[in-house]
């Protein structure tokens, strides 16, 4: 998420032309939404990360009820 971030921050720095971004070349930006896209599509598949998130809200979800249901009434 950070990557996305920086990505868009730089883009709205560059086609403002502000400091020393007006001479930074549009190339960099690109380079960086590769590296994104990459990140995202694969390596991020590949290292098992988008499932291991969907785990741990399950896991939450699960100690939530159990929490719920041995609860005592008072």
């Amino acid at each position: 998420m950070p990557l996305i971030v920086l990505i868009v921050a730089l883009c709205i720095l560059r086609y403002l032309e502000i400091w020393f971004f007006a001479a930074l070349s549009w190339w960099w930006i690109i380079g960086l939404m590769l590296c994104a896209v990459i990140w995202f599509e694969f390596i991020e598949k590949l290292l098992g990360l988008d499932q291991r998130k969907a785990h741990d809200e399950d896991e939450k979800r699960r100690q939530r009820r159990v929490k719920q249901s041995f609860k005592r009434p008072k």
